[in-house]
């Protein structure tokens, strides 16, 4: 079994992106797309026991963990700098994670070569209106009218506060009792860092951007209907849990798996999660997918 190996690219823009690798390159590849506002750390419990049976990379999305920040943030170009990452890693048929930010990017990967993906693993990743819960609003209110009042309101997320919330909130007491130590206090220290609270205001912004794609998404879901697996959080205060029955819709087939967790179910579910993981892993090379 080869280690987690911390990585870096220089990307053809200049800018550097860290991503982790695990596991043999001839193993199925694995790529796993963290949500805001973690890094490749999200993952940290997983890895070891997917690097067993699959090529895991794991990249910093830029902006976060230790990549480099772009000049023009946006999901589109989140997208390209991944997709180069593949390319230089030669990886052609993937499996892809999606969470949070990391589905605005996986998305897009998975539509612009659709042949290449072996399966989507779901976790906590929004995809439909449904998914646009009343923590939303004033990201909506942004979107039909950008004044420095609205951007201001929806900035409300780069606080150190909200940033807990994404790991804390909603949780019963005895699940949040299981986080080990305060990950949003470093995920708070690196959204300090030059540049990154710039990349985390373009992204609020151009998170309508993903939203716009939502019909083209489903369209690309329900003509596919690349294999899926579903890993939930039910007390995500970000989206809406009505999005789980959106997801299941446009993909009948998705063995979809409803978690007593929140907006960072690796946290307390890792354990289980993998196993599920490991199983789906299996079933799409079984069946030659």
């Amino acid at each position: 079994m080869n280690p987690a190996t911390p990585q870096r690219l220089r990307l053809s823009g200049g800018t550097e992106l860290a991503f982790i690798t695990a596991g043999e390159a001839s193993k199925p590849a694995v790529l796993l797309l963290h949500g805001f506002p973690s890094s490749a750390r999200e993952f940290r419990d997983v890895i070891p026991e997917l690097s067993q049976v699959a090529h895991v990379i794991a990249p910093d999305l830029p902006g976060f963990g230790q990549s480099d920040v772009l000049p023009s943030p946006s999901f589109a170009a989140f997208s390209d700098a991944i997709l180069e990452l593949l390319d230089r890693l030669a990886i052609k048929r993937r499996l892809i994670y999606l969470h949070h930010s990391g589905a605005a990017v996986g998305l897009q990967i998975a539509m612009r070569a659709p042949e290449l993906v072996s399966g989507l693993v779901i976790q906590n990743a929004n995809a439909h209106r449904t998914g646009f819960g009343p923590v939303w609003d004033a990201q909506l209110k942004l979107w039909s009218n950008p004044t420095k009042e609205n951007e201001a309101a929806a900035a409300v997320e780069l606080t150190f506060e909200f940033t807990r919330e994404q790991y804390t909130g909603g949780l019963p007491e005895e699940v949040a009792a299981t986080i080990r130590g305060e990950p949003w206090v470093e995920d708070w220290r690196v959204m300090n860092l030059p540049g990154r609270m710039e990349t985390q205001r373009a992204l609020i912004a151009d998170y309508r951007s993903h939203a716009a794609r939502f019909d083209a998404i489903a369209k690309y879901l329900k003509e596919w209907q690349p294999p899926a697996l579903m890993l939930w959080g039910r007390h995500d205060p970000y989206f809406d849990i009505a999005e789980t029955l959106s997801w299941m819709q446009d993909l009948p087939r998705m063995d979809a798996h409803i978690f007593d967790g929140g907006h960072f179910l690796l946290e307390t579910h890792a354990a289980a999660a993998v196993a599920l993981m490991l199983d789906f892993i299996s079933r799409t090379q079984r069946d030659g997918i």
